[in-house]
């Protein structure tokens, strides 16, 4: 594992290369001005996990992160002291993502359960979850921002992948989400199957653009962004989008003219994302995730945000067993 005086060395040197990503990365920028550092709430005995196997996981196991130990919360990692010194959480999120994250355009903040999730984690390190600072991003930006330094956290609907392993670093599964379709309230289509020689649309960066290559019949359309697919679709540009249902069940609630149709095609396992050579921070949101899966507050998020999908279902079990590069 990486000492500490190596890690802070790297994240120095990332946080000193350019933050500029994209016109809409200065939409999210909103740093709270209290600066009183609180301390830390010390881990629930529940969350202490069981002490990972020595074998690396393969891509079976994808979900697999690294195991948090008993003192996690309590203990002075480099990457919580930078955290605490700069005085706020830096994330990257949607901000057009209803219900998982997106801009409340009454109040103007931020919110939906990824957001949650990230708030989370700044009421764990700070004692006040509004000691967070947004960066919105596209999908196809999530690995870039986590590279280069400029955030902290990614949590934007993002599907814990192996090949996205080999990049960067994941926290324990979150929320599963599954592959879904979204076509007009008069079609006759009952999931991807039936949309031979139809236009669907999905955002560019993500498993579900990839995954429209196992249906020949279906000419894909990639965009920047899901709500650039929802804009092509109520033009009549595309005939349907696919997407994690999570994301579909937002557009259908503001698209009255609009369904979500057939059985999930994928199972869509959502991680935090966190830098490569971050181990001790993805240990840190591990030991956060789980106390939210255990006291209760990731039911009430899901209710707040999910309750279209149906009843909450249990959290996703947190899987360890990863070990240190």
């Amino acid at each position: 594992m990486t000492d500490t005086t190596t890690r802070v060395g790297r994240r120095l040197l990332r946080s000193a290369l350019p933050a500029v990503l994209a016109v809409a990365l200065a939409l999210g920028a909103c740093t709270p001005s209290r600066t009183a550092e609180v301390p830390t709430p010390a881990a629930s005995a529940s969350s202490a996990p069981a002490a990972p196997p020595a074998a690396a996981p393969t891509c079976s196991d994808l979900t697999a992160s690294y195991a948090p130990d008993p003192d996690t919360l309590d203990g002075d990692s480099a990457s919580i002291r930078e955290i605490r010194e700069r005085g706020r959480l830096v994330v990257g999120v949607s901000a057009d993502t209803l219900l998982m994250g997106a801009r409340n355009p009454l109040s103007g903040r931020i919110e939906g359960f990824d957001i949650d999730m990230l708030r989370a984690v700044a009421e764990s390190i700070f004692g006040d979850p509004d000691r967070i600072s947004y960066r919105v991003i596209t999908s196809g930006q999530r690995l870039d921002v986590l590279q280069d330094g400029s955030v902290d956290l990614v949590a934007r609907t993002f599907s814990i992948t192996c090949e996205r392993w080999d990049e960067i670093a994941f926290s324990a599964e979150y929320l599963t989400a599954g592959q879904k379709v979204l076509v007009t309230r008069d079609s006759t289509a009952t999931g991807i199957a039936d949309l031979d020689g139809r236009r669907v649309c999905a955002p560019d960066g993500t498993t579900t653009l990839a995954r429209l290559a196992e249906y020949p019949g279906v000419e894909a359309v990639p965009a920047a962004t899901h709500t650039r697919c929802l804009v092509l679709f109520q033009q009549g540009k595309v005939d349907a989008i696919t997407g994690d249902d999570t994301i579909l069940a937002g557009f259908a609630a503001q698209d009255p003219y609009a369904k979500v149709v057939g059985d999930a095609i994928s199972a869509e396992p959502y991680g935090i994302g966190v830098a490569a050579d971050d181990v001790e921070l993805v240990k840190y949101v591990n030991a956060v995730l789980d106390e939210v899966k255990a006291d209760g507050r990731w039911e009430a998020s899901y209710r707040t945000w999910l309750r279209a999908l149906g009843e909450a279902p249990e959290p996703p079990a947190s899987v360890y067993g990863r070990t240190a590069p």
